[in-house]
């Protein structure tokens, strides 16, 4: 459900079929101290949980839950994150939490209205800082939180301070608008579009001690790999330090392969690949939830939200589209200039006769810079099919540690016969240098053909089955496999398959495709056109 070491999420005693009996848990207090305003204002001042159901239960139910409510494993690690609002950052950047869950979950509800109010209310968090791509879509936070402020009657009974915005000497409102309220307590909530100038952004000598951000990326048909440096620049360069010691909450969709948000969840869903530096660097914390959650120790499945999505039903759309993209948030549900999600074929590809590790190196190891990748590629003659059986996307400097990884990789695919480099950036230096002395023949390529057309040859690969041939035996389960086959999911690769030619990186897709290229791109030698079966260096 998150990455690294988390709390189980709590099984609600008070759970009736699938609804939350708020009755039956308020039963747990004393009546006539719930009637007081200082007992609630006790009681709820560490208690998110309690806080929602007597101030804001009109925003906890829905008709899709029956008007009840209900909730989810996502909404019970909402609230333990909230609580450690109540606790002073003592580090800089130590407190910074990525929520990434299914369209229709409540993010915005919880962590833009509930918990912020609760946090406002108490005194735990000063002055809200609220983010999001457009500045009407951060404004309307702040209008939601102002209307609670103006009509709910509870609320106003028991934190007056916070409902009344506050007054200048001369009577008029501090700030009480589409763009900043300032209450009579002293809190303050400002909301702003991410590209908004923002690095003055204060009140006096304060700053934020919580920013938040909401789908801070637009829909790729808006969005390119350019502007997400450019969005993630804003965030790193001018969000981030408006306060280094403010609590950070960022929720949010992937919109696009590569996007801000989609190299977050990967840290969760590919947790031994490489990932982009900045997400360690700003000590990001990552909280992903699946549409259908599964029990390690048993297998078992179940829903993220039964009384909203039941298992059976997300079991039902599970295969489609809309369920990978709405409930995965995963942007391999898009559709891509050139492949598509069914165009990887995974299988095993027996009696290979040829295997090679095929690099696409880049010239440094900067954050900014392309990856180096590296993917081991096999080829059956009897079958006439390859198969990328791995594939890395690493930032080493290119020396000693990169020739340590390829000795590490060859030692993991020892029948690798062959190491093939592209030489585009830095020529001979990867084999006379880098790489010299590999205990197997090092070949390099130059790529002289534009990218663009290398990709529609290797997608054609993907997409069509050899001719047969006479004396070709495979059987007929066969005759419809394409000549490139994955032999397990690879979602870096098809991640940037399906991204290509608008994703962030596409160093996968050229080490890949120099692979292939080696054992299907015909050739001509001696005039007869030639198969590779094997490596040969020297050809």
């Amino acid at each position: 459900m998150t990455s690294g070491a988390q709390d189980q999420a709590p099984v609600d005693p008070y759970a009736v079929g699938g609804s939350f009996d708020l009755d039956r848990y308020l039963a747990e207090y004393n009546p006539a101290a719930l009637g007081v305003p200082e007992c609630r204002r006790i009681l709820t001042r560490y208690d998110p949980l309690l806080f929602a159901l007597l101030y804001l239960p009109h925003h906890l139910r829905g008709p899709e839950t029956r008007e009840e409510i209900t909730f989810s494993e996502f909404h019970y690690d909402a609230i333990r994150q909230a609580r450690r609002w109540a606790l002073p950052v003592e580090q800089p950047g130590a407190e910074r939490d990525v929520n990434v869950a299914p369209r229709g979950c409540g993010k915005s509800t919880w962590f833009f209205l509930v918990l912020p109010m609760w946090a406002a209310a108490h005194g735990h968090r000063s002055f809200i800082a609220a983010f999001a791509d457009s500045g009407a879509q951060a404004e309307m936070h702040l209008k939601s939180f102002r209307s609670e402020l103006r009509e709910n009657e509870l609320l106003r009974e028991d934190f007056p301070d916070l409902c009344t915005p506050g007054r200048t000497s001369s009577g008029g409102a501090l700030a009480d608008h589409r763009q900043m309220f300032i209450a009579r307590s002293g809190f303050v909530f400002g909301a702003k579009g991410i590209d908004a100038s923002s690095l003055g952004m204060k009140v006096g000598k304060r700053r934020p001690d919580l920013i938040i951000l909401d789908d801070i990326e637009p829909d790729e048909s808006n969005y390119s790999p350019g502007q997400k440096e450019k969005r993630l620049s804003t965030l790193t360069d001018a969000i981030l330090p408006l306060n280094i010691y403010a609590r950070v909450v960022l929720v949010g969709t992937v919109t696009m392969p590569g996007s801000i948000v989609h190299d977050l969840v990967r840290t969760v869903t590919i947790p031994g690949d490489e990932h982009p530096r900045w997400i360690a660097d700003e000590r990001w914390r990552v909280h992903y939830y699946p549409a259908i959650l599964t029990d390690p120790d048993t297998g078992g499945r179940r829903s993220l939200w039964a009384a909203k999505w039941p298992l059976t039903y997300l079991e039902s759309i599970e295969h489609t589209r809309s369920y990978r993209k709405n409930y995965l948030n995963d942007p391999m549900a898009r559709d891509g200039t050139y492949w598509n999600e069914e165009d990887f074929t995974h299988v095993e590809l027996p009696a290979l006769t040829g295997q090679l590790l095929s690099i696409d190196p880049a010239v440094t190891s900067k954050s900014k810079s392309d990856f180096t990748a590296l993917a081991i590629v096999g080829y059956s003659a009897h079958y006439r099919r390859v198969v990328v059986r791995a594939a890395w996307a690493i930032r080493v400097p290119p020396g000693e540690q990169l020739r340590q990884r390829v000795l590490a990789i060859l030692e993991l695919y020892p029948e690798t016969r062959g190491v093939l480099v592209e030489t585009n950036q830095g020529g001979e230096v990867w084999r006379n240098s880098v790489l010299k002395g590999l205990p197997i023949p090092v070949k390099t390529v130059h790529q002289d053909e534009p990218k663009e057309v290398r990709a529609a040859r290797l997608l054609g690969f993907y997409q069509t089955p050899p001719r047969r041939r006479p004396g070709d035996s495979w059987g007929p389960e066969y005759d419809r496999l394409p000549q490139v086959v994955h032999e397990t999911a690879l979602p870096a690769v098809e991640g940037q398959m399906v991204a290509f030619p608008k994703g962030a990186n596409d160093d996968l897709v050229d080490a890949v495709g120099t692979g292939v290229d080696y054992f299907l791109k015909p050739r001509k030698k001696a005039g007869a056109t030639v198969v590779r079966t094997g490596f040969q260096e020297d050809d």
